[in-house]
């Protein structure tokens, strides 16, 4: 099937290099099937945040370093109407703080309650996706055909909340509205209820929910609510996952996941029904549309030959008898039993890996949508 085009990824090179890079990144990448991915800027030291560098993505609350500051709706308005000049979307972490309550907990619980996945869960309820997907809605309406950010759209990242926040992205999508939303496969395959106390592993934001939220992810994404699927692969080094600790409430908030979007969602996708199809759908033809990569994202003459050749009957577990290769092992997926391994990637018709092995030489190059 057409390789996997990933627009979510952070590789934090240049700068936190020991978190993850380019070189182990993306032999993760192609263990998994992955031919394309975007790298985002936010852990990169520099950060893409200045006039000269690439802008591609916002944040509606704080994103945890501070040389990636968060914006506000009328940063988003005028972001808007200069990517509409140029087609571009822009992509946003929809979640905007409702109370203080966040820093009151990290202040005041006890070490037990730290350890609590309950207790972190309670610090980024569904309401904050909510008012920062209400504010996006009425930006959005800038984008509607002859409107003065007509050309732009808006992309939410990593949606979690499939309530209300959902049901207004619904609402401006048939309003006319460009706008567009992902989720992540760890909103798929976990639930909050499951996630024992003290494994910092799960630990993302938003955060993952309840297992009825899960259910009603995988009905908007069958329904076509949701447009695509990506990892969101967001490694640190194993210090600051408090893994020893357990401590939810400072441990660093992401997962990795580069390596396993095809197995996860194929695996945990049978019970829903999934199909090749919408497989496909949702990991390459609608983010190669979002990315404005005409040539990837299809099987189709004239398109690179960006490739994975899969079998979705075999099963294997996570860190047994299947090599991680991102730069540390760390990761909720371990020990997880899967099926649909990937036996070879090509890229632009050049092999890169095949049966656990990678090529010698690397043979990708840095693209910009044109």
């Amino acid at each position: 099937m057409p390789g996997l085009v990933d627009v979510h990824v952070h590789l934090n090179e240049p700068g936190r290099v020991e978190w993850e890079g380019f070189e182990t990144g993306t032999k993760a990448a192609a263990a998994g099937g992955v031919t394309t991915l975007i790298d985002m800027p936010l852990n990169s030291v520099p950060t893409t945040t200045s006039k000269e560098a690439f802008e591609m993505k916002s944040f509606m609350c704080p994103s945890g370093i501070n040389d990636f500051p968060m914006t506000n709706a009328s940063h988003i308005k005028a972001a808007l109407e200069i990517l509409a000049n140029y087609r571009r979307p822009l992509l946003v972490h929809a979640e905007i703080p409702q109370s203080s309550q966040d820093e009151r907990l990290k202040a005041d619980v006890d070490v037990v309650k730290r350890r609590m996945y309950s207790t972190y869960l309670e610090t980024r309820p569904p309401s904050w996706e909510e008012g920062a997907v209400k504010e996006l809605v009425t930006l959005a309406k800038d984008t509607i055909p002859n409107g003065p950010a007509d050309g732009a759209h808006i992309h939410i990242v990593h949606l979690s909340d499939a309530s209300a926040s959902l049901d207004l992205i619904k609402e401006a999508k048939e309003s006319g509205a460009r706008i567009t939303v992902e989720t992540c496969p760890h909103y798929l395959a976990f639930a909050a209820e499951e996630i024992s106390d003290g494994d910092t592993r799960f630990k993302c934001a938003p955060p993952i929910r309840d297992a009825v939220n899960r259910d009603h992810l995988w009905k908007a994404l069958k329904e076509g609510h949701i447009d695509m699927l990506s990892s969101d692969h967001s490694p640190s080094s194993p210090e600051l996952k408090n893994v020893e600790t357990g401590d939810f409430l400072s441990a660093w908030g992401g997962i990795s996941s580069l390596q396993f979007g095809l197995p996860v969602t194929w695996s945990y996708g049978q019970h829903y029904g999934l199909k090749l199809r919408e497989l496909s759908e949702w990991w390459s033809s609608r983010p190669a549309k979002l990315s404005g990569l005409q040539k990837k994202g299809a099987i189709l003459i004239g398109n690179d030959a960006d490739l994975v050749v899969w079998d979705p009957e075999v099963d294997f577990e996570i860190g047994k008898n299947y090599t991680i290769y991102h730069k540390h092992p760390i990761t909720p997926y371990a020990g997880r039993q899967l099926s649909g391994t990937v036996i070879a990637t090509f890229v632009r018709g050049n092999l890169i890996y095949e049966d656990d092995q990678h090529a010698t030489a690397a043979c990708g190059s840095p693209i910009l949508a044109v």
